[in-house]
């Protein structure tokens, strides 16, 4: 399968089924991950690879009602850094968000890749899932991906809109709005 290929088949689907998650598997995402390019290779981007049930119970308890379709996972991953483990450069620019959200998307693009859902999420309480996991205080939970095997039943934890995205990938922008040629234009 191309890396094209791959980017198309990647879906944040919801209707999960549990698998088994290896020791190997997590060798293999954690590798993928970490081919990222960083500013100055610092390589900010820290994991916590969840897979024990009585943890994955504890992290499902401090999420909103929306995000309950994450029970049937097999797996959940913390994806943390802070600023000074990366480049701020001398306009503020703090780079870890980005080299962590490009780490992120080599993991994501790797499990697709391997027939496994890996769908981020922001819905969450992190203080929470910082003080579960002991993530320090300081670092930023940037996001949580959830990773399961995609189940051909819709799961009945879904609102209809949820419902919808399983059924047909949402709609892009099109090119007109997020790329511009030479110079930025607003359309107007």
């Amino acid at each position: 399968m191309s890396v094209k290929e791959i980017i198309e088949k990647r879906r944040a689907y919801r209707s999960l089924q549990p698998f088994e998650v290896t020791k190997e598997l997590i060798e293999d995402l954690v590798y993928c991950a970490s081919l990222a390019p960083s500013c100055m290779n610092n390589q900010p981007w820290r994991f916590v690879f969840v897979h024990d049930r009585n943890l994955l119970e504890q992290i499902l308890s401090v999420m909103p009602k929306g995000n309950q379709w994450a029970k049937n996972a097999g797996m959940i991953i913390a994806i943390f850094s802070k600023k000074d483990m990366d480049c701020v450069l001398e306009d503020n620019r703090e780079y870890f968000l980005f080299d962590v959200g490009m780490a992120t998307a080599f993991l994501i693009l790797r499990a697709t890749e391997l027939g496994i859902v890996a769908h981020p999420i922001a819905g969450y309480d992190p203080v929470k899932v910082k003080e579960i996991l002991g993530i320090p205080q300081e670092m930023v939970l940037i996001a949580l991906v959830i990773v399961g095997k995609k189940s051909e039943e819709i799961s009945p934890l879904l609102s209809e809109k949820q419902i919808l995205a399983e059924k047909q990938r949402p709609e892009r922008l099109p090119f007109e709005k997020i790329a511009f040629i030479n110079r930025y234009s607003s359309g107007e």
